[in-house]
């Protein structure tokens, strides 16, 4: 058996530094390049070795033992702090139960409900934009992606302005996640500006969410909310989740449908301004299914292409780019002995642009998931992650990108601006558009019969 020191290694190694340059000058490029190394590849940043899985299967089969490869490295260590010990950051030790406590809340039953939530909440947002408005659209996605999950989550437990300030605190501790990332932990006490905001965003930020459970807390109404299915769930002891648990809870629902979503939607639109024959079909397709009247649950089955719009964009650009795993003691990966203490990482990114499973994958084609079409396998398709671990999240995700980019569709037009700035991929904690800037121009449903007065 060989050890990691010995497993094939990535073209590109420079002395001292190993890895670093390609990836930071195309981490994109670098990542889909290392199949051809393997279906397991190693990668030296500076002096570390990292040990990267290529091989959709492998991987797949790698991370169902989330004993030995748990939650881990310094991205989760990082998010740990501001998220604490949720269901998306919590080890190996403690998932298992957090996971049967809040499944309930993901049950098929409650979806509808939180559907309406979405839609009220979307239509509203989009009501918001004027005529020939320049948005910033990463900025609007996730804002309208905040107002989703905070609205899902607490429904009438917040104030407007609680509302807003998840929005915006969202955003300042996503990238600040990020920057201490890439930053030794020493430098996180120096009093910078930016270590600033991001503190105080995550103390308000857990200010609201525990003045939002403390409302709720003495009483045993149903909202028909995440927070009430939060607080009633029990396990077969009769225990409960604590109020730090719950805190905690609340913390990565946001944290994990705000940024994912908003770059979800942000890429669907920009993929659309390229595509314009593909965007009169699914402005074909809201306007027959919708006639004019606000998205519902009732009408996902029909969104056929548009739900497609948004899985062939979680393949395309994944949110969630690169995702790092901990070994927790020695293990065999494909041959390999990898010793206790190593990051093992698994690219989204990478899975999805295998030619294996995606023929010409850089092109964005949304029929290549038609049901007429081969499909690739299942594990070939990770935007949710894999395993023991994946998104509790992810049909609550999937409704809510589907219905908000039918909403903003069925009433917006969204145009690049002339002369502007090319639209690029920027990775920091999750694959967001750089530059990402359209002009707002409102449409009419073709057939004729106009949104409701309101809601447009």
């Amino acid at each position: 058996m060989t050890t990691v020191d010995t497993m094939p290694t990535a073209a590109g190694a420079r002395p001292l530094v190993g890895h670093l340059v390609p990836l930071l000058r195309d981490p994109l490029g670098f990542l889909a390049s290392l199949p051809e190394q393997g279906g397991v590849v190693r990668v030296r940043v500076g002096p570390t070795s990292i040990v990267i899985l290529c091989d959709p299967q492998l991987l797949h089969d790698v991370l169902r033992n989330d004993r030995v490869f748990d939650k881990g490295g310094q991205l989760f260590d990082r998010y740990r702090e501001s998220l604490g010990d949720g269901l998306g950051t919590c080890p190996h030790s403690r998932h298992r139960r957090q996971r049967r406590l809040v499944q309930p809340a993901f049950h098929a039953d409650r979806l509808p409900g939180y559907a309406e939530i979405i839609a009220e909440q979307s239509t509203a947002a989009v009501s918001a934009w004027r005529e020939g408005q320049v948005l910033d659209v990463m900025a609007e996605m996730t804002a309208l992606a905040a107002r989703n999950v905070a609205a899902a989550l607490f429904s009438d437990a917040l104030t407007a302005t609680a509302r807003s300030w998840i929005a915006e605190d969202l955003a300042t501790i996503m990238a600040g996640i990020f920057r201490r990332m890439l930053t030794p932990p020493l430098l996180d006490r120096l009093p910078t500006p930016g270590t600033r905001r991001y503190l105080h965003a995550c103390t308000r930020l857990r200010r609201t969410i525990n003045d939002a459970l403390a409302a709720r807390s003495t009483g045993g109404t149903d909202h028909g909310d995440l927070l009430s299915m939060l607080l009633a769930v029990r396990d077969s002891d009769g225990r409960g989740l604590s109020d730090a648990e719950i805190s905690d809870q609340a913390v990565t629902f946001l944290m994990g449908g705000a940024e994912t979503v908003g770059c979800t939607l942000s890429w669907a639109l920009h993929m659309l301004t390229g595509h314009p024959d593909l965007e009169d079909r699914l402005h074909q397709e809201v306007d027959t299914v919708l006639a004019g009247r606000r998205a519902g649950f009732a009408d996902l089955p029909r969104l056929h292409l548009t739900r497609r719009v948004i899985t062939e964009t979680l393949r395309h650009y994944p949110p969630a780019w690169l995702v790092t795993r901990r070994v927790t003691t020695d293990a065999e990966i494909d041959g390999h002995r990898v010793r206790a203490g190593t990051t093992v990482c698994y690219s989204p990114y990478l899975v999805h642009h295998r030619p294996d499973s995606y023929p010409v994958p850089d092109h964005y084609d949304p029929d290549r998931w038609a049901p007429e079409r081969s499909q690739p396998p299942r594990q070939a398709f990770i935007p949710f992650g894999t395993g023991a671990r994946k998104c509790i999240g992810e049909q609550f995700g999937l409704i809510e990108t589907t219905l908000a980019l039918a909403t903003i569709t069925s009433r917006w037009h969204l145009r690049p601006i002339p002369g502007g700035d090319r639209v690029r991929p920027k990775l920091v904690a999750t694959l967001i558009p750089r530059g990402l800037r359209l002009r707002a121009t409102a449409r009419t449903p073709a057939t004729g019969t106009p949104p409701d007065k309101g809601e447009r």
